[in-house]
């Protein structure tokens, strides 16, 4: 075998510089539409990339810039830069209701996760509706987690990459405190419902219940 020949094949199995896997990371991330991990990147990447070192590089590259690398759970994504938010508000905002039940259902869920069912009616005091279940589902806000290693084995309820994505969380740990939620409009003082109020009363005072808006 040539000596130019070892040269071909050994350049083969050679990563690429780390300038051009941040470029490669970065057209990745500017084409997907949802946020990818660091495994996602690797396995669209050429043998030998270090997909977590480009990141590191690319968000650098990135800061104070009017488009940010941000984490997003496990995964990450290209987001408008916090401070230029306003810029991409829309003359028509579509609001979706949320019942003062999904609300509070999801806020427990959010800040007691992973938490079953009975824990959920627990905490509030109340049965769960399973249609308040199923449209916090539907808004893929939280997702099925893992079953306790308890009697009858019971599903458990987390919040999803998409819930955190839409309030700008990197993780279920930089939620707001109670205080920052009233005064952001998310909560109001009114204290949970006794154990004698159900779901469907709940869902009667919608028109009382703060909104949460995309």
């Amino acid at each position: 075998m040539s000596e130019t020949t070892e040269l071909q094949e050994k350049s083969l199995f050679e990563a690429p510089p780390i300038a051009e896997q941040e470029r490669m990371v970065e057209a990745i991330l500017f084409a997907t539409a949802e946020p990818m991990t660091v495994a996602d990147l690797s396995a669209r990447l050429p043998h030998g990339c270090d997909a977590a070192e480009a990141l590191a590089y690319l968000r650098r590259r990135y800061e104070g810039r009017g488009v940010q690398l941000v984490r997003v759970g496990d995964a990450w994504a290209f987001r408008t830069a916090p401070d230029l938010g306003h810029l991409m508000h829309k003359e028509t905002v579509e609001q979706k209701k949320l019942s003062r039940a999904a609300i509070e259902t999801l806020a427990i869920v959010a800040y007691h996760q992973p938490v079953t069912r009975a824990e959920i009616e627990e905490i509030r005091g109340v049965a769960v509706s399973r249609g308040t279940i199923d449209q916090l589902l539907e808004l893929d806000w939280i997702r099925f987690g893992r079953r306790r290693m308890t009697p009858g084995r019971p599903v458990t309820f987390v919040v999803t990459e998409t819930f955190l994505d839409h309030f700008g969380l990197e993780s279920a740990r930089d939620l707001p405190g109670i205080k920052e939620l009233r005064q952001a409009g998310l909560l109001d003082s009114r204290p949970l419902p006794g154990a004698e109020k159900s779901d469907d009363e709940d869902e009667a005072t919608t028109g009382q219940s703060e909104l949460f808006e995309d």
